[in-house]
């Protein structure tokens, strides 16, 4: 069954077709590691890490590189303002180096909470300077370059098909623009190289044939996955606010420099996290963190399975009630789950097969996970297939889902509480219900809930 994936490119979907057949070379935009990734970030990972399992699901060798940000990114996501690890090292009194380290292991403990896979190389710009100024050199003797006061800028208007994957239109190419940090030929133009205004004063800056100074935010993408996959390779993976200028000027730099057309065969970019209807962001608040999230208490998977609701590409609005909806879907699954488990009974019937067709039909189908989980919800719904069946089924479905519904235990819970449990049943049998309520009442003044089912019942801290 063909793998199939929406291409910003070409705006359709398309069937996945590797350059080397069941080999995949896959590139990850990775974050600028200055502060906290808030959950509008990590959707992103969670959708780059359901493409990662799907493709291993369906047998292809994944080389997955992601890159962390530690140098050249400013705070406009254009070539004006300061540099954000800069910034963030005068406001914490700490080294450029430490705060990246810090915020990546942050960031890494986040992926693992998540049960997110981690990529196979993890690329930081400061350890690949030689590489992009190499780069750059290329382009500059490709005469795509030209230098101002301030740095070394890419000419876009020496590409007819700038702009081709966010569709910008080429009247804007145009119109030169002054701006604060130079003189620009045309206003789409991006720094490869920015000098420092006073050399000593940065923390971080490098010697290069043109002067002191530091990568531009666009260079180290190309410079980067080109090292470890290559001038051409399959995948490159995003949020779609990198479309129209980050991603753009990627492909721009890596096709004038390599002469590879297209740089990139597949483009996928995952959509906003919104609240209200509008993107999530600092001026609009709502930029929760995991740990916020637990302090509040949600669970990591809890928001995983949140997203998993929502088509990547389609904007997933946000709010700690959804979430809390999301959190009981959940719960009601593992304690499924763990039902499961302390049955034997076994029935293979003819949908067992069926089943697994629809839920690969749905991942293949452009990532469509919500469609997948509603697979998985039908079969522990079917009332003719055994436990069993039931297991092996959403286990192997959880390869892809990410729900860790393999490793899901019951938790050991007090003898007191067991034994008022036992009273209840027996209170249950005799049909006594008022002194059942009673005691159940008692049970969750302990903390504890009781949920009860057709095949009897779960207790679990409330």
């Amino acid at each position: 069954m063909n793998l199939k994936l929406f291409n910003t490119l070409t705006r359709k979907k398309e069937i996945f077709n590797p350059i080397r057949k069941k080999h995949v070379g896959w590139y990850a935009c990775g974050p600028t590691v200055y502060w906290y990734q808030h959950i509008g970030n990590l959707r992103t990972y969670v959708f780059n890490d359901l493409l990662k399992r799907v493709l291993l699901y369906d047998g292809f060798k994944v080389k997955h590189v992601m890159n962390y940000t530690d140098v050249g990114h400013l705070t406009s996501d254009a070539d004006e303002g300061e540099d954000k690890i800069e910034v963030a090292a005068k406001r914490e009194k700490k080294s450029a180096k430490e705060i990246a380290n810090y915020y990546a292991k942050v960031f890494e403990k986040d992926l693992k909470k998540l049960n997110i896979l981690f990529p196979d190389i993890i690329a930081k710009a400061t350890e690949h300077i030689k590489e992009q100024i190499e780069l750059v050199k290329i382009l500059e003797k490709k005469g795509y370059t030209y230098q101002t006061s301030d740095g070394i800028y890419f000419d876009t208007s020496k590409l007819k098909d700038y702009g081709k994957l966010g569709r910008i239109k080429k009247e804007g190419l145009k119109a030169g623009k002054r701006v604060s940090i130079g003189e620009k030929k045309n206003k789409t133009d991006f720094a490869l190289w920015k000098f420092s205004e006073k050399p000593g004063v940065r923390q971080q800056e490098w010697n290069s044939k043109w002067g002191i100074g530091y990568p531009g935010w666009h260079i180290e993408c190309s410079a980067m996955s080109s090292k470890y996959l290559g001038k051409q390779f399959d995948i490159h993976t995003g949020g779609e606010d990198h479309i129209q200028v980050h991603h753009t000027n990627e492909i721009a730099q890596s096709e004038a420099a390599f002469g590879k057309k297209p740089w990139v065969r597949y483009w996928l970019h995952g959509a906003f996290l919104t609240s209200k209807g509008e993107k999530i962001s600092k001026s609009k608040g709502g930029l929760y963190t995991i740990s916020e999230l637990e302090e509040k208490g949600f669970d990591a998977l809890d928001f995983r399975y949140f997203c998993l609701n929502t088509h990547y590409r389609k904007p997933l609005n946000f709010s700690l009630d959804r979430l809390k909806g999301a959190k009981n879907s959940y719960e009601r699954l593992k304690n499924i789950i763990l039902d499961l488990k302390s049955k034997k009974d076994s029935n293979k019937t003819k949908d067992y097969e069926k089943y697994k067709k629809e839920f690969l039909k749905s991942i293949n189908d452009d990532l469509n996970i919500p469609r997948a989980l509603s697979v998985l919800w039908n079969v522990l719904r079917d009332k003719k297939l055994g436990s069993k069946e039931k297991l092996k089924l959403v286990y192997d479905f959880d390869i892809v889902l990410g729900l860790g519904l393999k490793d899901i235990k019951a938790e050991k819970v007090p003898s007191e509480i067991k034994k008022l449990v036992e009273e209840r049943e027996k209170a249950r049998k005799e049909k006594n219900w008022t002194k059942a309520d009673k005691i159940r009442n008692e049970i969750k003044k302990k903390g504890y809930i009781i949920e009860d089912s057709d095949s009897g019942y779960i207790i679990k801290k409330a």
